[in-house]
């Protein structure tokens, strides 16, 4: 007894040293100075947090402690902020997680850090099933991170830590965390300039989602690793004494190109490892007076290409304008030794720490270059974008992602000046960039001096003049034309009040209507009437009266059909109960799929396909019953992101008996006999049935699609690789969705 007294008070000795340890790692860690008040303060928040998480721990086992510490680290280190965000970091599961409430925070830290604070603290109150929790936590946030953009970047380490810790999680958790993450955490990392941050977070979002995948890339870039830098270094040795030559002070170096970015381009465009030819970048940071810069800089490009040849195409000059995230550098795309393409990235040491930490770090909160003006433009557009908070949730997360574009144009108004869009801005969201007054009334736009209509999509340097008219209000088809969320959010908004306005004069007609046929005007009617015509609610039953989509032949149809009707829209199961229902019929936690199929309706979803073997979820629909997706579907990480609470654990059963449709792409050179030899080995060799076979030929190359019934993966794994040794054949992929 007294030698387990003994460990347990021994492990709470080596515990409490390592939290001291951690603590002084995190000051010795602040990229800025502190004076004596700042470090009283941070000891004051560490103490609090210490005391309020006292005894808990983590699923890893860990004190609790371990986790704000660190989050208070990655704040102060990998962002770089001040004393105000460290001690919001240290104290930021305080009163989500224990009795402390705001207002004691306020008392002993103050307002700004109370209201920091409070961005951070999750929602609580009644969960509501037609949203989704974790996009109303989101909106919640953004509306603080208006005020304050250190709320974000807390919050952004947070996830982070998070992230790294994810392996002490159960998988469905991974899952859904590491989703969110991919869905809406790396793009606004990317979209604050954190560049490092980003990264990190999109290869650990990989890692969790499709962890084969990424172990198979990381494996393949540590045995290329010796290859490459052989590569990089004859790359590098001319230009290094050219630079010296020129007396330039600079760091050059390459650097390996992300996992998750090797992979998006893999899958976008269809290829294997070995044909991503920009696997590595070389970065070239010179050393150099800010007013000398973009000189310094171009010279540096003109050195680069006395050596090697550039692509034209591939010149990209984000000095002169920088990205809208801050994003300041020369990219240019040279023919290498061996006839091997690499990227060159040109900036100066502002420009890199720009690039890494995010300019978000030096607003406000830094004496020096502060880049507000990008930053405070963004903030503006956001305040817009989150001004109408009675939007749904989910639409809301949707619209705001649109914020977060990683590409950009730039275009002029008539006077000149400059204003930057997202890709595939038409003439209409910038009618909404100027004012949401002009766009309501925008009817059409003269570009470079030509009429063009609404939907007319802008390209780089485009001087574009809005046409206007008192007359003219939105419409419903607008909402395609645009691609900005403060457009979409306006358009939605003005709809939305015009169809308000037209509700009440439907409901007075169908009272009239209601009163000749002698039905009662009561809700039960009514629920029966927009649930026997299949509408959503009353108030689009009205709208579509008023405007005459309904007339006398529908409410005859319903009066004839009154008596039959036993069910009306409100005694449907809801949302919440079919979710029940569904995990109720799974098994330990797990839908079986293939087992007992009859007491259960599901559907294989078409847009990925899965088969037997594959790694499956399902997500309860309000109508198909329970769709079966594939993990790495290109639908899942939206489903799982916003929908956590719909989706239910999934695997398959044992069973080969059952074949399952899967497609085939296969690409190759256009060779006598080859279609024959390509059907022999599925039919002939391993007697798999083909459903059908396209095949399209083009100066010498072939593309064929097949359709095939397989048992499981490994079949079809078995069936990809004997198609591979076919003789002409090329490339062999699994296609996502059935054709």
């Amino acid at each position: 007894m007294e030698t387990a007294q003994t460990s347990d008070i021994s492990q709470e000795n080596r515990e409490k040293k390592e939290i001291l340890n951690r603590y002084r790692g995190l000051l010795r860690s602040c990229r800025r100075k502190l004076d004596e008040d700042e470090k009283k303060l941070i000891r004051k928040a560490f103490n609090v947090a210490l005391e309020a998480h006292k005894g808990v721990r983590r699923k890893s086992g860990e004190p609790y402690i371990y986790h704000p510490i660190a989050v208070a680290r990655i704040v102060a280190e990998e962002i770089g902020l001040g004393s105000t965000s460290i001690v919001c970091a240290l104290l930021h599961d305080v009163v989500e997680d224990t009795d402390m409430t705001l207002k004691d925070i306020e008392g002993m830290f103050g307002k700004k850090v109370a209201s920091i604070i409070d961005g951070l603290t999750k929602m609580s109150g009644v969960f509501d099933a037609s949203s989704s929790l974790q996009a109303e936590n989101f909106r919640k946030m953004l509306l603080t991170l208006a005020e304050d953009v250190r709320v974000i970047l807390i919050k952004l380490a947070d996830r982070l830590h998070n992230m790294r810790t994810l392996a002490s999680m159960e998988r469905t958790k991974q899952l859904k965390i590491a989703s969110e993450t991919l869905y809406l955490y790396a793009p606004l990392a990317h979209r604050l300039g954190l560049n490092a941050i980003k990264t990190e977070l999109e290869d650990l979002g990989l890692k969790f989602t499709e962890p084969e995948i990424y172990h198979e890339i990381d494996q393949k870039l540590k045995d290329t690793q010796a290859e490459r830098t052989r590569y990089i270094q004859r790359f590098i040795v001319p230009l290094r004494e050219a630079l010296h030559e020129q007396k330039f002070k600079f760091r050059i170096f390459g650097r390996p190109k992300s996992v998750y970015s090797i992979w998006t381009k893999m899958k976008n465009k269809n290829i294997p490892f070995e044909e991503v030819y920009d696997i590595f970048a070389i970065r070239i940071i010179i050393d150099t007076t800010e007013d000398q810069e973009k000189t310094d800089c171009w010279r540096v490009y003109s050195q680069v290409t006395d050596f090697y040849y550039p692509n034209p195409d591939r010149l990209r000059d984000w000095i002169s304008t920088p990205k809208a995230n801050g994003y300041e550098a020369l990219h240019t795309t040279v023919m290498g030794p061996n006839g091997q393409w690499v990227e060159v990235q040109i900036r100066s040491e502002r420009m890199n720490e720009v690039a890494e930490l995010g300019y978000a770090a030096h607003w406000k909160y830094k004496e020096g270059r502060a880049h507000e003006d990008h930053l405070e433009e963004w903030l503006r557009k956001l305040r817009e974008s989150i001004s109408n908070p009675n939007d749904n949730a989910l639409d809301f997360i949707d619209d705001f992602k649109l914020n977060l574009f990683a590409d950009e144009i730039f275009v002029f108004t008539p006077k000149g000046e400059m204003r930057s869009m997202p890709v595939n801005s038409t003439a209409l969201d910038f009618a909404f960039d100027i004012h949401s007054e002009v766009g309501a009334k925008c009817i059409g736009a003269k570009v470079n001096h030509k009429l063009v209509p609404l939907s007319h999509k802008l390209n780089s340097g485009d001087q574009v003049e809005v046409l206007t008219s008192n007359k003219q209000s939105p419409k419903a088809d607008w909402i395609n034309y645009v691609v900005t969320a403060k457009a979409k959010s306006h358009i939605k908004t003005l709809l939305k009040e015009e169809k308000v306005k037209l509700s009440e004069e439907g409901k007075a007609i169908l009272k009239r209507k209601f009163r000749h046929l002698k039905l009662n005007f009561d809700d039960k009617t009514i629920n029966a009437l927009y649930a026997f015509l299949k509408l959503p609610d009353q108030q689009e039953l009205y709208y579509r009266m008023a405007v005459g989509h309904i007339g006398q032949d529908e409410l005859k149809a319903f009066l004839a059909s009154k008596d039959k009707i036993t069910e009306s829209k409100s005694t449907l199961p809801s949302l919440e109960q079919l979710v029940s229902a569904a995990r109720g019929k799974a098994k330990a936690d797990n839908l079986v799929i293939g087992d007992n199929l009859d007491n259960l309706e599901y559907k294989l979803a078409p847009c990925c396909n899965p088969i037997p073997g594959d790694d499956v979820f399902g997500f309860v629909t309000v109508n198909e019953g329970i769709k079966i997706h594939r993990v790495n579907c290109p639908n899942a990480i939206e489903l799982m992101s916003n929908h956590a609470y719909r989706i239910v654990k999934a695997k398959w059963t044992s069973q080969k008996l059952l074949s399952f449709l899967a497609g085939i792409r296969i690409i190759g050179i256009d060779k006598l006999g080859l279609v024959n030899n390509i059907t022999q080995v599925i039919s002939t060799e391993l007697n798999v049935n083909m459903r059908s076979l396209t095949f399209d030929t083009n100066d010498g190359t072939f593309e064929g699609m097949i359709m095939v019934f397989v048992h499981d993966t490994a079949h079809l794994t078995n069936l990809l690789e004997k198609l591979k040794k076919v003789d002409g054949v090329v490339q062999v992929m699994r296609l996502d969705s059935q054709t």
